[in-house]
């Protein structure tokens, strides 16, 4: 049980403990990329064998990012390019490497729908968003007249996501780009539940889609391949 002294100190820490995240970017180019705007880009969740991938929500969120504003790229839908490739894109299907591409396209009618779509570029997308910690205790009742929490819970969260690019053109991988973000939340519970909430994911989303776009437009040559930095919200 948290004293009512104790109360606006644990809020004053948490004010910078939950709206502080550390967030890095990686990148590893391997082939320089050019894209017009007749050529468009598709993220897909990496196949997986075993185990669940990259959620369609984040992928949505990080193909929305990529075709906004005035540099936004011309983004497909994943659903209606694996649609239109069908079967060639299942996870027991899907090439593994960047070099199958050209065995790909050598298959009935690939080579044509793929020229169809516009895509140039592949973007595989691996990775996921999960609880790493976490502790405390918040209990809240209800009287006649009366209602209200008090304690204190924490946990924090690490969204951790890889980029893999395609070029479907040259048959080859063009490089990686990956974020990790790491930030902790909390819940106060001072009569009214007072939470800090690290949105952990949609930082990951925003800061791995604007790292592509400057990957696809080439913006990131001239700048450093890894970086880091501590946000305050």
């Amino acid at each position: 049980m948290m004293s009512r002294a104790a109360i606006p100190l644990a809020v004053a820490g948490l004010v910078s403990l939950g709206g502080c995240m550390q967030a890095r970017i990686e990148e590893s180019r391997e082939l320089p990329t050019h894209i017009t705007s007749e050529e468009a880009v598709v993220v897909l969740a990496k196949p997986q064998v075993e185990g669940a991938g990259t959620d369609d929500g984040f992928m949505d969120c990080v193909g929305e990012n990529l075709g906004e504003g005035k540099r936004g790229l011309r983004v497909l839908g994943n659903d209606a390019f694996v649609d239109a490739l069908f079967p060639w894109l299942e996870p027991g299907t899907a090439p593994s490497r960047p070099e199958a591409v050209t065995t790909l396209l050598e298959q009935p009618g690939v080579s044509e729908r793929i020229a169809a779509s516009g895509v140039r570029y592949i973007v595989w997308l691996d990775g996921d968003t999960r609880r790493t910690d976490g502790g405390g205790s918040l209990a809240c009742g209800a009287a006649p007249g009366a209602a209200g929490c008090i304690g204190f819970g924490w946990w924090e969260k690490e969204s951790d996501y890889e980029a893999t690019i395609w070029d479907l053109r040259e048959a080859k991988s063009a490089g990686t780009v990956g974020t990790n973000v790491t930030g902790t939340s909390a819940i106060i519970g001072a009569v009214v539940p007072l939470p800090f909430i690290a949105r952990v994911q949609g930082t990951a989303c925003n800061r791995l889609a604007a790292q592509l776009r400057s990957f696809f437009v080439g913006d990131d040559l001239a700048a450093p391949r890894a970086r880091s930095a501590q946000d305050a919200r």
